[in-house]
């Protein structure tokens, strides 16, 4: 299945999976651009994205760390 940047939870799981140690709450937005890109699932316009987009993600990373 391909990720676009809509898909703001399946990123964040993909990338609890990639990176179980990491504290969302300590990344920066910079980081978690280029780890969403370096998801071997992720097939979206690099540009596309936004802080409102990197913000959804982040939310439901926090959201499944509860």
């Amino acid at each position: 299945m391909a990720l676009k940047w809509t898909d703001s939870l399946e990123i964040a799981l993909a990338l609890i999976d990639a990176h179980p140690d990491q504290d969302p709450l300590k990344m920066r937005f910079t980081d978690l651009h280029a780890w969403v890109l370096a998801l071997d699932e992720f097939d979206d316009d690099p540009n596309a994205s936004n802080e409102a987009i990197l913000e959804a993600i982040l939310q439901c990373w926090l959201d499944e760390m509860d």
